[in-house]
């Protein structure tokens, strides 16, 4: 789809409900993604607010990662429309994605291992150029040393990736994102691998983050930590819409219990 497409507006009522409120950033209707006989994601219909951390849950092989590859421009869909902040977006490229303010992390870290902590936050700051420190400025490396302060690296700067422990390659992944200025930012598996304290100090750090008015859509297994933070859960099975609600509502849904096979919710 040319950039020239994605400049029509959205419409002002949706399947899901809340397309039509003014604070919808992120609204997604019809999504299919089919991958030969196989379709993992199925007219998948749902919104998200400005300001909201949002849930995304589903069991092993639900369609999460396939959703987000859609959203963020990995995947074309097969059919539906992608709207973000009222223009349709649907097939964009990744890149240009992150130009409007849509970012993501992986669960598979992805630093630059030759590169110390806050040259690889550096370099995020300057997307589209070479991946090499000839010409960064004294400004870029100030920046990105407060993007690792805000992220709990400030006393990692000269370490190097593979130095860190797992959190702190969580946290760099963090700071990578948010060295693109994200209005939304799509976090997958941020509590993978962390101890009880850790997964409540990334808490901390995601609701600061939403403090600064942030949107946010977090996939994770841990279910008692994800529940702890989000503000409402989007539950997805075999890639089409289970329930959605708050995290007391899903914790009561006998459905979702059965999709999750009995799992502590």
């Amino acid at each position: 789809m040319s950039d020239a497409a994605a400049e029509s507006t959205g419409p002002t009522q949706s399947t899901t409900g809340t397309a039509e409120s003014e604070d919808a950033m992120l609204v997604v209707d019809g999504l299919t993604k089919r991958f030969g006989g196989l379709t993992a994601v199925d007219d998948l219909s749902f919104s998200i607010e400005k300001g909201e951390i949002v849930g995304f849950i589903g069991p092993n092989g639900a369609g999460k990662s396939t959703t987000f590859n859609c959203v963020t421009g990995t995947f074309p869909p097969t059919s539906g429309t992608v709207f973000y902040e009222g223009e349709d977006i649907t097939g964009i490229t990744a890149h240009k994605l992150v130009k409007r303010g849509i970012a993501r992390t992986f669960q598979e870290f992805r630093p630059l291992e030759d590169r110390n902590v806050v040259q690889n936050v550096a370099l995020a700051l300057m997307p589209g150029r070479l991946l090499s420190l000839h010409g960064l400025r004294g400004e870029t490396l100030d920046e990105a040393t407060a993007l690792c302060e805000r992220v709990g690296l400030g006393d990692r700067l000269e370490q190097m990736p593979d130095e860190l422990p797992h959190a702190g390659l969580l946290r760099l992944e963090l700071a990578r994102a948010l060295a693109t200025d994200p209005n939304l930012l799509l976090i997958d598996e941020p509590f993978a691998g962390l101890t009880e304290l850790e997964v409540q100090k990334i808490s901390d750090l995601l609701l600061e983050e939403r403090d600064k008015g942030l949107t946010m859509i977090v996939v994770d297994h841990n279910m008692r930590g994800l529940l702890s933070l989000i503000d409402r859960a989007i539950v997805i099975n075999f890639g089409s819409l289970l329930a959605e609600g708050t995290p007391e509502e899903i914790r009561e849904n006998e459905e979702v219990q059965e999709a999750y096979l009995g799992g502590e919710l």
